[in-house]
């Protein structure tokens, strides 16, 4: 199976897309594969359903920042590329799905309690969100 793959099924086994992204992403930084869903619990749906930037996007960027991020913090070298490389990761994924908003790609503001429920209802993360990981999975592997 490929990282997009596994990704999918561990959305698909109740997982969010940020905690799907990094876990699939973990073992090759050395991050414990247990500790990478717990990192990124919070940032799935919109940042805690508060109708932000979309989960796999967030668990994305945790893997640019895994793979160009400094550890010094005069690492402006390190810094420079990181950011350079998430505004290269979300111009490409926002020209493949017209935005980087979970509220606009979901249709839905996740925020909103009846609207949450209402997206709940009509399975549309099950649904939609697939793509949004399988997209940003790919993106990031042919960046990095």
């Amino acid at each position: 199976m490929t990282k997009a793959e596994d990704a999918v099924a561990l959305f698909q086994q109740g997982f969010n897309c940020t905690q799907s992204i990094l876990s699939v992403f973990a073992p090759d930084f050395g991050l414990d594969r247990d500790m990478a869903p717990r990192i990124s619990q919070g940032f799935g749906a919109g940042m805690g359903r508060t109708d932000n930037i979309c989960g796999s996007l967030s668990g994305a960027i945790m893997v640019i920042g895994l793979r160009y991020g400094g550890i010094r913090p005069d690492d402006n070298a390190a810094k420079e590329k990181t950011y350079a490389v998430v505004r290269e990761f979300l111009q490409e994924f926002k020209t493949l799905n017209g935005s980087v908003a979970c509220t606009d790609l979901l249709g839905y503001n996740l925020s909103d309690p009846k609207q949450f429920a209402d997206a709940k209802t009509h399975k549309v993360a099950m649904e939609r969100c697939p793509t949004y990981i399988q997209d940003a999975v790919e993106l990031v592997e042919t960046l990095l």
